[in-house]
């Protein structure tokens, strides 16, 4: 190799003051050690290369020998690579590489040495369970398959590796277990990942975006932070998709009531499991159509009502002086603002805030006159029931919903909530999540698969996976 190259690699890497170039003269010979110290593994790198090429430089061997050793990897005690190109080469050293230049040799030998600084392992912050592990991913992507692999010890877990941004460089892993999932599927998202052109990916969503095909607000992937929610979907025949530098996972494809489960059904006692799923999927539906029933009764239709209900109601509603429409939207955007502020404000008030602003808005509209009672009650059981759904991009295309039906009820009465209804089941119907039925087991109708959509049964009757997910039915065949 040419004292140019090293005047290149030089040149790519030039104005980066935290660069180190460290030399020695080996039998005559000058190597220089490349690395950033920063995102470098020093301790490693001092002990197991610099070092040995310290002690070499003072040994009385002979060149040919210590060549010799370099080229069939046998000079350090720790893996290395090589490569030709001082821009390959550049970029290697910039990922946390630690890269050994020699000279007279046609190659740049590298080290994997990255070591960037990482939190440790925490408990999920945004997936509580009760029972069952309480550790999430970090942004540290090995980090994160460690976890994995601890949980699916099989040597068919299988990683396929991608880097995505021409400036960002991120590293991608598509996990599956070999033979589970569908073929198509993992043909699609290879075809669809490699596929990605952008200066850089900096959130999973980046690649989420790329996979819509249909125009739809419903996710298509899962996004989970918990590794036994991926490890358990990938058992399932799905494929989970990590990304380095963010906290989450992704999942596909998805179900509607996949969406609709949480891990911690798994590991509470399954009577107990069937009736917090029946509890969901109930506040799931009155988070989008509380609202808009309320108003379409109390507008168009109160003889649906007992006597003794629509009096108070209408009571409460005497001195109000907008319409049931007006007031449902004045205090469904009122709650989304107090819901957005609780988020952005710092956490220690955060939740204060919400909770108190609240109570003491709500409060003070009753009192002005302004909304009626029965209005805050409808508008706070929908806020809780919008809580209660666990995956949150499902959560906030369903508060979405929640105004279109509710404009609809309110111009249009029931009539318009049922045409809703339909549009939306209709849709639905017709989505996929990589060729899987949006909502299997429903539509297309597959019973085998109830006993894991609406209620859980115990464990010993989940035999079989889904074949809206895997192309392998029995369980057994997994082992």
């Amino acid at each position: 190799m040419s004292v140019n190259s090293l005047v290149l690699l030089k040149e790519l890497l030039s104005d980066n003051p935290d660069l180190v170039y460290k030399s020695f003269l080996i039998h005559g010979r000058s190597c220089t050690l490349i690395y950033i110290p920063t995102i470098t593994d020093i301790t490693t790198l001092q002990k197991n290369i610099a070092h040995l090429l310290h002690a070499e430089s003072l040994s009385g061997g002979r060149w040919d020998d210590f060549r010799t050793r370099l080229e069939n990897g046998q000079a350090f005690p720790i893996a290395y690579q090589a490569v030709s190109s001082p821009k390959h080469a550049s970029e290697l050293v910039v990922q946390g590489k630690a890269v050994l230049y020699v000279q007279e040799l046609t190659a740049f030998y590298y080290f994997d040495l990255a070591q960037y600084q990482k939190r440790s392992i925490t408990e999920s912050q945004n997936e509580l369970v009760v029972t069952g592990p309480q550790e999430a991913f970090i942004e540290d992507i090995h980090s994160n398959i460690s976890l994995l692999r601890h949980k699916l010890k099989h040597p068919k877990l299988k990683l396929k590796e991608y880097t995505i941004g021409n400036y960002s460089n991120t590293l991608v892993y598509v996990v599956y277990i070999e033979g589970l999932p569908k073929k198509k599927i993992l043909n699609l998202i290879d075809k669809k990942l490699k596929g990605i052109s952008t200066d850089g990916v900096f959130g999973i969503s980046y690649l989420v975006e790329q996979f819509k095909d249909q125009p739809s607000p419903f996710p298509i992937f899962q996004y989970t932070e918990r590794p036994d929610a991926v490890a358990a979907s990938i058992l399932e025949g799905r494929i989970g998709i990590i990304m380095d530098g963010v906290p989450d996972a992704v999942i596909a494809p998805v179900t509607f009531f996949s969406l609709l489960q949480s891990s911690e059904d798994y590991y509470q006692n399954f009577y107990a499991a069937s009736w917090i799923r029946i509890i969901r999927f109930t506040f799931a539906l009155l988070s989008v159509f509380l609202p808009a029933l309320y108003v379409a009764i109390t507008t168009y239709h109160p003889q649906v009502l007992p006597a003794n209900l629509l009096i108070t109601i209408a009571a409460a509603r005497e001195n109000i002086p907008f319409s049931a429409l007006s007031e449902a939207l004045i205090m469904e955007l009122t709650f989304e603002a107090l819901r957005e502020a609780g988020t952005r404000i710092p956490k220690p008030v955060g939740q204060t805030v919400s909770i108190i602003g609240g109570i003491v808005i709500g409060q003070a509209a009753v009192q002005a006159g302004i909304v009626s009672a029965p209005m805050v009650i409808v508008v706070s059981v929908t806020g809780v029931a919008s809580y209660i759904i666990p995956h949150l991009e499902l959560g906030l295309v369903l508060r979405l919903l929640r105004f279109p039906f509710l404009i609809l009820g309110g111009t249009m009465g029931l009539i318009g909530i049922f045409a809703g209804s339909f549009i939306i089941y209709a849709h639905l119907v017709s989505l996929r999540s990589f060729g899987a039925p949006y909502l299997q087991p429903v539509a297309p109708l597959v019973f085998s698969d109830w006993r894991d959509a609406f209620l859980r049964v115990s464990a010993p009757l989940m035999k079989k996976r889904s074949s809206a997910f895997s192309r392998m039915t029995s369980r057994r065949r997994a082992n």
